[in-house]
């Protein structure tokens, strides 16, 4: 992925001039730097100056949902009148019409984020983090080259939030996706980040290796950490 770009929310500038490479990169800095607005920049969200490029096709031209990856937010984004499994097949198609293989990918979708059995449930007869599970099994299903996650995790537990990064991690090994991954924690680019990218000062920093960089900082990501 490649970012030229420059996002501006009324005071706010946020540039970026880098190379995301592929596997895991992490998404670090302080509140209000503009993580989720560059997250959102690249998904189509923000209105951006520049271009952002991935697979060597330039991208910024296009809605949301013609762009080559999916996003997930902290809020999950389901539907609250179609059950789990509606909202997964979503990923699928529009109408949520499959035919059998479509059926059975779903399933399995369900199945890979713990949620066998739960697809007749509403979102508000599931708990927070069965919910957060749905809207992952739905982006999961839509098997786009990019994923970005907009600290969709940050309200489980440590055990299940460990749990949904490492199948984050499997998935993304798996099928060659690229993802990035905002988060406050050092913890989570730790357990399974392979770069780490800093926002700071109105500057997207090109990403540095993450073990390396949280064992060594930099200047600008030790003044974010207070090591």
């Amino acid at each position: 992925m490649r970012l030229d770009l420059t996002l501006r929310r009324g005071g706010f500038a946020l540039a970026a001039d880098l190379t995301v490479p592929p596997g895991i990169t992490a998404v670090m800095g302080a509140s209000g730097s503009g993580k989720s607005t560059l997250l959102g920049g690249i998904a189509g969200f923000v209105p951006v100056a520049g271009r952002v490029e991935i697979g060597g096709a330039e991208v910024s031209g296009r809605a949301p949902g013609d762009r080559p990856l999916s996003i997930l937010f902290q809020e999950e984004n389901l539907f609250p009148h179609l059950d789990a499994a509606t909202n997964v097949a979503l990923g699928l198609r529009a109408d949520a019409r499959l035919d059998a293989a479509g059926r059975a990918a779903r399933d399995a979708a369900l199945a890979r984020v713990g949620l066998e059995g739960l697809g007749e449930r509403l979102p508000r007869d599931l708990s927070g983090g069965q919910r957060s599970r749905v809207a992952l099994a739905r982006a999961l299903l839509r098997d786009r080259p990019w994923l970005l996650l907009d600290e969709p995790f940050a309200a489980l537990g440590p055990a299940l939030r460990a749990e949904m990064l490492d199948l984050v991690a499997e998935t993304a090994a798996e099928r060659g996706m690229g993802v990035l991954m905002v988060t406050h924690d050092p913890a989570d680019a730790e357990r399974i980040a392979d770069h780490l990218l800093l926002v700071a000062d109105g500057i997207t920093h090109a990403p540095v290796d993450a073990r390396a960089a949280l064992a060594d900082p930099p200047p600008a990501l030790r003044a974010y950490l207070g090591a």
